[in-house]
């Protein structure tokens, strides 16, 4: 991951306020290149999981094992864990 300070980019500066929740849509020769999303620390790491290969296959397995295995219900793994079962079940 690349990371800019938006005083490098002055052209950039007008169109990305602080609190503004609209994306901005790069283009170069009428061709969009990129997106700037709003964003805040908490979402970075959702982010760059997100574009993740490794992280993708991760959950790909998982939910191939799911779908070919099952899972389990919450009760099941409240009890393995020793937690009380929820007043719903």
């Amino acid at each position: 991951m690349k990371t800019i300070e938006l005083s490098e980019v002055s052209a950039l500066a007008p169109h990305v306020q602080s609190g503004s929740r609209e994306p901005l849509i790069l283009t170069q020769n009428g061709e969009t290149i990129a997106a700037i999303m709003p964003i805040d620390d908490r979402d970075v790491e959702s982010l760059l999981l997100s574009i993740n290969p490794k992280f993708q296959a991760v959950l790909e397995r998982s939910q191939h094992r799911l779908e070919s295995e099952g899972g389990l219900s919450d009760s099941e793994v409240r009890s393995r864990l020793g937690l009380r079962t929820s007043d719903k079940e």
